[in-house]
């Protein structure tokens, strides 16, 4: 699939070669949910803690006695139907983190990647790299002048000047090709992938010799 290279000034720079594999599947909304989900779990803190009966303070005295009172028996003033009592089956800190198959995470990537080009709102960029002292401002001009509100730039290399520069701009991130996930991808309205950004997914994408997926970094999302 051939598509044209774009430069930040909008100006065209030649063309590209899209692998169909990678670029012209059928999206599977089913997996891109699954892939969403198992990261937002893995980015979940799981810090919540409420205290439980042996954890709150209190005496440890029986309130009254056994019978002979009229009331309920009661065996510690710490128990959850007291005020300031016990928590029953409250959260604990625990890991939300789970496995999901690798060829589930890649099968998802390229879901997220041929939607983007379905859509049209994939953009193939000659480089990304600083210009003008790597002010935010001149990098905001060229991003206005391309019509984008929303965007997400893979690089193979993430070029520093650009990356201070795009900071400080509202729903625009860069990330390198080994960062590219689903969730970023579907979060912004335009991808805009370099060309060296296209060639490291490629060859991250691509399946070894024996039909194993390539295996992506701790930590990374697809």
């Amino acid at each position: 699939m051939q598509v044209p290279i774009r430069t930040l000034d909008n100006a065209e720079a030649g063309t590209a070669d899209l692998p169909d594999a990678l670029f012209a599947a059928t999206p599977r909304a089913d997996i891109l949910a699954r892939v969403v989900h198992w990261q937002l779990s893995k980015r979940r803190a799981g810090t919540h803690k409420v205290k439980g009966m042996s954890e709150v303070q209190g005496t440890t005295k029986k309130p009254y006695r056994q019978k002979g009172t009229g009331n309920a028996r009661q065996g510690s003033l710490r128990a959850p139907q007291y005020r300031h009592g016990g928590v029953v089956h409250g959260p604990v800190v625990r890991s939300h983190e789970y496995s999901l198959n690798k060829k589930v995470r890649r099968l998802g990537l390229i879901s997220a990647l041929s939607q983007k080009q379905a859509e049209g709102k994939l953009v193939v960029l000659d480089a990304a790299t600083a210009a003008d002292g790597s002010k935010t401002k001149d990098l905001a001009r060229r991003v206005k002048a391309l019509g984008w509100t929303s965007a997400l730039i893979v690089d193979g290399v993430v070029d520093p000047g650009f990356l201070r520069a795009s900071r400080n701009l509202p729903e625009i991130d860069v990330l390198p090709t080994i960062g590219a996930n689903v969730y970023d991808i579907l979060r912004h309205d335009v991808l805009a992938i370099t060309a060296a950004g296209l060639a490291g997914l490629t060859a991250r994408l691509t399946t070894r010799a024996g039909g194993a997926a390539t295996a992506p970094a701790e930590g990374d999302a697809a």
